[in-house]
């Protein structure tokens, strides 16, 4: 009888998010693939966890699925987790799903934290309707091209930009919503130093230009066509 592959969000920073069915997998499993197994041992350890790790990342990912594959046919159960939340969403994941589906190979997703989610509730943004673009492009045409498609949707809109790229991003931003289109910055989630920068793009626009940037960000807006 083959075994199951258990993907196990994780938390997004504080470790008390981790749920009780995720700690319980963790313990029970045969084995634990992990992104950065460093980071992986700290989480582990935190919550007395001693089960075998390996690595999985974007660039193992297609080896290591076959791996996956014979251990699950010879029994073994597996839980899959990330550096921070849900595995296949920008971090390593998509390619073993599939595999899995087409080897129809058992698998469970495990519910737990995500950035996503966790900041559009809090931005005050509509719920019922957005989308999620990822990480933006770095070329400067190539944001305002994709921004642009999205801006006449009734949608709110979310990516995620780092500190280094923030400024140059918004000011794209600007040119495509326009100043009076609101925007939410959310970054360090449930961690001590959690902050939440809502207002009007050229209002954040000027807040970030005098102030110390740090920390991976999850970019809201809602374009001013839409209310």
């Amino acid at each position: 009888m083959s075994g199951i592959l258990y993907i196990i969000p994780t938390p997004i920073g504080n470790l008390e998010d981790v749920t009780l069915r995720s700690l319980r997998i963790l313990k029970e499993c045969d084995l634990i693939a992990c992104e950065d197994t460093r980071r992986s041992l700290k989480l582990l350890s935190h919550f007395g966890i001693s089960t075998r790790l390996f690595s999985l990342h974007s660039y193992n990912e297609h080896h290591k699925v076959d791996y996956i594959i014979d251990k699950l046919s010879k029994g073994n159960n597996i839980a899959f987790i990330v550096d921070a939340g849900m595995p296949g969403v920008l971090d390593p994941g998509y390619i073993l799903i599939n595999r899995l589906i087409k080897t129809d190979m058992k698998f469970e997703v495990l519910p737990g934290a995500t950035a996503v989610i966790t900041a559009l509730v809090a931005s005050g943004f509509p719920t019922n309707n957005f989308i999620f673009c990822g990480f933006m492009k770095k070329q400067h045409n190539k944001i305002k091209k994709t921004l642009f498609n999205f801006s006449k949707l009734n949608k709110t809109i979310i990516f995620f930009e780092s500190p280094y790229r923030l400024i140059k991003t918004i000011e794209i931003c600007l040119e495509v919503f326009g100043g009076k289109s609101k925007i939410c910055l959310a970054r360090e989630m449930t961690k001590k130093f959690e902050e939440f920068i809502r207002g009007s793009i050229s209002e954040i626009l000027e807040i970030i230009r005098n102030k110390e940037l740090f920390g991976e960000f999850v970019v809201l807006i809602y374009p001013k066509q839409n209310e």
